[in-house]
């Protein structure tokens, strides 16, 4: 069942100093360069975007670079984009999204659509549009902890595998993986992740992730408790088992770091072209930024 958005027992309107509405225009931002698909002028676009606008927020932005090898032989630049907060603290939170859309709508209806790209609303912009309004938030209020806002590149470029063995799969959860394997200092062990994937649909439910519970159930409570109990959002943020995911927070939970899956994965526009402005509202990504904002600042 679809939950349309509603007050929650509380009065309408945002919990914290988010805004969705400003968030909203970011993922119209993203949109206007084009789909994002690595190697494209409009990924390396927006990818200097990203990194401008978080330099103008963040107190620390490090880029990872390197070229990925495709399975077909295909040479793509890749690009990880970590902006820091607090970058001395020790005790540290880390966020992910993923800032590429998929080049193939495979998941279209109508196989004459299944080779164009997909626009990548919710799919991709939601989640760097949550970032980057949780950076107009933070910049004259620093988090309680030292954050870490991690955009990384390559979510959705391949074939995805059946199940969380990563080995058959080369061409996908690029950048998480390669962030797995060059942390970003020797010992870099957060207090704790999440991953921010399609955070923004209309129709918002989501429910606890598969692999989330099996690899980090503590992070999932922490999550659920601080949108339910403290901000009112049982009716978004559902307390109940969901499906199991395969996504950029697998290789993070497969290298030791409790990282964990926000993911609105019932998503009837996803790997399509329907994937489009009108399917994303301010609202949801008010509800999501609110309790990413709240788990990092007691302030709010």
């Amino acid at each position: 069942m679809i939950v349309a958005l509603a007050a929650c027992g509380r009065e309408k309107g945002p919990r914290t100093r988010f805004s969705g509405e400003t968030a909203l225009g970011y993922v119209k931002t993203q949109l206007d360069f084009g789909p994002r698909i690595p190697g494209s002028e409009a990924h390396r676009r927006t990818g200097d975007w990203i990194v401008a606008q978080m330099r103008e927020r963040a107190d620390t932005v490090i880029e990872q670079t390197w070229t990925h090898v495709t399975m077909s032989g295909d040479t793509l630049p890749m690009r990880n984009i970590l902006a820091r907060y607090r970058p001395r603290a020790t005790e540290r939170v880390l966020y992910v999204t993923h800032w590429d859309t998929r080049p193939i709508s495979d998941g279209a209806r109508d196989s004459a659509q299944r080779a164009l790209p997909v626009p990548g609303a919710n799919d991709g912009a939601s989640g760097v549009a949550l970032f980057i309004a949780l950076g107009d938030a933070l910049r004259n209020t620093p988090p309680d902890v030292g954050l870490d806002l991690l955009f990384v590149d390559g979510e959705d470029y391949g074939e995805f595998p059946k199940d969380a063995n990563l080995d058959s799969a080369k061409d996908v959860l690029i950048g998480s993986r390669y962030f797995a394997r060059n942390l970003p200092e020797e010992g870099y062990m957060p207090l704790y992740g999440i991953l921010w994937d399609m955070i923004g649909d209309r129709d918002l439910q989501i429910f606890q992730e598969g692999n989330s519970l099996r690899g980090a159930p503590e992070v999932v409570s922490l999550v659920w408790r601080k949108a339910d109990d403290d901000l009112g959002y049982s009716k978004y943020f559902i307390p109940q088992p969901g499906q199991f995911v395969i996504d950029d927070h697998i290789p993070l939970l497969n290298a030791g770091l409790h990282v964990i899956d926000v993911v609105d994965i019932d998503y009837p526009y996803h790997h399509t072209p329907e994937d489009t402005f009108d399917k994303v509202s301010a609202a949801s990504l008010q509800v999501v930024g609110d309790v990413a904002l709240s788990l990092v600042s007691a302030g709010r």
